[in-house]
Parts: structure tokens; C-alpha cells; sequence
């Protein structure tokens, strides 16, 4: 079973360095850029670039020549560039309209020797040399970078250094990743094959699980628009005017941070998404969500909106688009294929056990394969029906990977 992580850290960037991570992130966009052009062809997607070695080997040396970057941001420039015209190619495949990719968003890609890590900070390639930035780190211990970042268990992955123009800050997304394999009683996917559809499902408990098995808890998210919630009330029971000036500073703060965090989530998913080969991600129709979900408060809907809002324009730059569906009967359907029976009677709370086959397993799990599935039957349906590009296309597939959700006692593995 494999486990990943992220863990956001705000960096302390020296005010005489700031201009180094600026212009590194303006040639890394340079570079990535004519990549796409590189790979990209609007005449047939069969003349497209999709293999990161062959545009590697043909740019390369001339990126190199044309920056001060150093080869890793290169490199991953040209992978980013590739992993976008890839996502391209299998949307043109479908009869979508399609064009050239193109990196606007301030953001660049480090691997492990482009960053060096320790303890309290970080060490980042720059155009100018290397820079040294402390991290920013909630007094709480233990927090996600030591649990994640710092632990012997995880092995890093890649990070991607964000900046907030808004409040002039830079944020590093640092991805890590652990196997493991005392879970050896788990479902396993009956197709392993042409699986680019990631389903995602919005709750309140857990505020998004995908079909691979991961899952995003609400309970931090809660804690806090709870603590928010709590300073605003004995704030109001002040007249004074410096008291109605720190409420409007504490509403401040706490829009930020929720658009912080819902922001962190949905790269999450999108880095789900392509580590995964899927070129898709699928929520579930948000209309009259209010409804289906009673008791979520006022900051689940807005998070789960800002959520999709996110990913939908996030993913392109990676490759990969956001879709929804209709949401009907998704937490009732048995997500077996072999199944489907669907009856309200299935769902427990957070428990799933089909009336009909027996299967058993978390119910938001089960209902993110079956957003997944629905979307997948559609576009085979239409595709078969109309199929377009020439010869039609391949089927789409939803993306589940196996061993993520223990079989005998139904514990959560991947949100532990």
C-alpha cells in the first residue's frame, strides 16, 4: 500500500533573496513554456511530444544555454511541460477541444537535490546560487513536516515552491511518500488497465476521499474554523472600536487561511491525479448540496465549492481537467462491477455493506469509485455512440489502485 503526504510550510525568504526565487520561477516558467511549444503540434496529436526523454534530450542543452537555472529545475520544467501535453493529447483523443499548454502561475517544481533539507530549514536552488530559508512552523508539535518530511518512514518525492502574491509570502508543498505492506488482506482492483479517472467524494468527516484510497480529514479544518469561530465570539461581546477593528482583522486572517488550506487539498489531488496517469478528476455535481448534506455547516460548503473551483483551474496546467456528475444514489451503489446493487439500506453512517454481494468497505471510499465509474460508463457510452478523432478512442477507465482500505476490520489505512 502506498501512503503520501504533503506538508505545506510557509518559508521565511531573506528580504535580499526574494528576488532570486522571483526571477528562477520566471525562467522556470520560460522553460517549461518552450517545452510545450516543443511538444506540442496543431495539425494531430499523433505528432505531439509525450515522452519526457525524448523532449529532455532535445532541449536540454538548450534551456541550459538560454538560463542560469540549474539541470534539476530544468529538467523538471521539461517533465511539467510533457505531464501537461500528455493530458492535452488524451483529451484531443476524446474529441475535446484542446490547445497549446502554457504556465502562467508562479510555481516551480524542486526534487531532492534541487532542495536540501533540515531540521528547521530549507536550502533551494536559485539562478543566483543557493538560498537559505528558515520555515515558518505552528508551535504545536509534532506538526506535518516533522511527521512527514522529517521521518525515517517517508521518502521525499518532489515539492513545488508557491508564491502568494496577496501576501507576499512563499509557501513549499513538500510531497513525501511511504510503502507499506502489513496490509496484506486488501481489495484489489479487478481492472488494472487504461485508468484515468480519479472520482472524488465531498463529506464532512472526511472533507475528500478519492478513488485510489486517499482520503483528506476534516477534522483539522474543522478545529480551526471552530477556534475561529470561538475568537469571534468573545469579540463580539466588546462595543469598543478596537474590538470591531480585530474582528474585521480576524476575518481577514481567517479567510486566508481557509483559502490556504482548501488550495493545499486541491494540489494534493491534482498530484493524485498525475502520479496516477489519470487525466481526469470527477466531483460529484455540487447543485442543491446544501440538501444532500444537512448538517455540513456554512465553511463545508464553501470549501467543497473553493474545492472544485481550485482543481478546475489548477489541473490544466497539469495536464489534467475537472469534471462533475450527476451525484444520485452514489453512497447507496455497490461499487463492485460485478455488482451495482443499489439500495439505501447499503450505507451505515460511514460504513458500506452491499445487501446483495456482501462487499463491505469505508462509504466515502465506495462512493468516490462510483462517481469515478459513472463518469467512465458515460464517456464510454458517448464514445461508442459518436466516436470522433478518427477511429474512436480508448475507453476511460476509472483510477482505483488496490490495498488501501484494510479487509477484516474496515479501518481507514490511508487517512490514519
Amino acid at each position: 500500500m502506498e501512503v503520501r503526504r504533503t506538508a505545506p510550510v510557509k518559508l521565511i525568504v531573506p528580504d535580499e533573496r526574494g528576488d532570486d526565487l522571483h526571477e528562477s520561477a520566471r525562467q522556470f516558467l520560460h522553460c517549461a513554456n518552450r517545452a510545450a511549444e516543443f511538444c506540442w503540434d496543431n495539425n494531430s496529436y499523433t505528432n505531439c511530444i509525450t515522452a519526457n526523454t525524448t523532449a529532455r534530450d532535445a532541449l536540454y542543452e538548450e534551456l541550459r544555454g538560454e538560463t542560469d537555472l540549474t539541470a534539476n529545475l530544468v529538467q523538471e520544467a521539461i517533465r511539467r511541460a510533457v505531464q501537461a501535453t500528455k493530458g492535452c493529447v488524451e483529451r484531443w483523443k476524446q474529441g475535446k477541444r484542446v490547445s497549446q499548454p502554457e504556465f502562467t502561475s508562479w510555481s516551480m517544481v524542486y526534487d531532492k537535490r534541487s532542495a536540501t533539507f533540515h531540521r528547521d530549514h530549507v536550502s533551494l536552488s536559485t539562478v543566483n546560487g543557493r538560498v537559505e530559508c528558515d520555515f515558518e512552523l505552528p508551535a504545536d508539535s509534532p506538526t506535518p513536516y516533522e511527521q512527514y518530511v522529517l521521518s525515517e518512514d517517508y521518502e521525499f518525492r518532489a515539492s513545488t515552491l508557491q508564491y502568494d502574491k496577496a501576501t507576499d509570502e512563499f509557501y513549499f508543498h513538500i510531497t513525501t511518500r511511504k510503502y507499506d505492506s502489513d496490509d496484506e488482506e486488501s481489495e484489489v482492483s479487478e481492472d488494472t488497465e487504461h485508468q484515468t479517472v480519479l472520482g472524488i467524494d465531498l463529506g464532512v468527516n472526511s472533507l475528500a476521499v478519492a478513488s485510489t484510497g486517499t482520503f483528506w480529514q476534516g477534522g483539522e479544518y474543522d478545529h480551526w474554523c471552530r477556534e475561529f469561530e470561538k475568537r469571534r465570539g468573545e469579540m463580539q461581546q466588546h462595543g469598543a472600536q478596537a474590538a470591531h477593528n480585530a474582528l474585521l482583522r480576524l476575518g481577514k486572517r481567517e479567510e486566508a487561511w481557509r483559502k490556504q488550506y482548501i488550495h493545499t487539498v486541491a494540489n494534493e489531488i491534482i498530484s493524485e491525479a498525475v502520479e496516477h496517469d489519470s487525466d481526469v478528476i470527477v466531483f460529484e455535481d455540487l447543485t442543491n448540496i446544501r440538501e444532500r448534506l444537512p448538517h455540513a455547516k456554512w465553511h463545508h460548503i464553501w470549501a467543497f465549492r473553493r474545492l472544485f473551483e481550485y482543481v478546475e483551474y489548477k489541473a490544466p496546467e497539469r495536464g489534467v481537467t475537472a469534471e462533475q456528475v450527476a451525484p444520485n444514489h452514489t453512497s447507496q451503489r455497490c461499487s463492485r462491477t460485478d455488482c451495482g446493487f443499489t439500495h439505501e439500506a447499503n450505507r451505515d453512517g460511514e460504513h458500506f455493506h452491499c445487501q446483495k454481494c456482501g462487499y463491505e468497505v469505508n462509504a466515502d471510499y465506495n462512493a468516490a469509485k462510483n462517481i469515478g465509474l459513472r463518469y467512465a460508463r458515460k464517456r464510454r457510452h458517448r464514445l461508442r455512440s459518436s466516436p470522433k478523432s478518427g477511429g474512436g478512442d480508448a475507453p476511460v477507465d476509472v483510477r482505483i489502485n488496490g490495498g488501501m482500505l484494510n479487509g477484516k476490520s474496515h479501518r481507514l489505512i490511508a487517512g490514519d
